[in-house]
């Protein structure tokens, strides 16, 4: 059974919360499992992968505003609007979640991950604000 699987089985019985899911896998399977030759080697294999572009899904709020932007009763400056103000709300919850951060480098490193996302995403508004104000006077 992998994993998936499993926490597919129990979704089936209803919503649960990751804790919850967490605690009721653990409770069905037994807290540790080893590493295998196999696993071992398919960590090692994605390790020393590099994450391409194309891997990635779609990226939604480039399509949302590209739709926006082609579409003629779409009002663009919102649509860019209500993102940015989602996006700093999720950019001040990040940066508040590292200064209480206890779990060490790689939760660090994680958070800083994301900053830097939603940091991006909001310097890509400002460029798609400016540009489509320029297409459109």
């Amino acid at each position: 059974m992998s994993i998936r699987h499993g926490l597919l089985a129990l979704l089936s019985r209803g919503p649960r919360y990751g804790y919850q899911l967490r605690v009721e896998f653990e409770a069905s399977t037994g807290a540790t499992w080893p590493l295998n030759i196999a696993g071992r080697a398919e960590l090692e294999r994605w390790f020393s992968t590099p994450v391409a572009q194309d891997d990635r899904p779609r990226d939604e709020l480039a399509i949302k505003i590209a739709m926006a932007v082609a579409g003629a009763d779409v009002d663009t400056a919102e649509v860019i609007l209500t993102q940015r103000m989602a996006t700093m709300r999720a950019l001040q919850d990040l940066i508040q979640a590292k200064r209480v951060a206890t779990g060490g480098l790689a939760q660090r490193l994680v958070l800083d991950s994301l900053i830097f996302k939603a940091e991006a995403e909001q310097r890509w508004l400002d460029h798609c604000e400016a540009v489509s104000k320029e297409k459109n006077p």
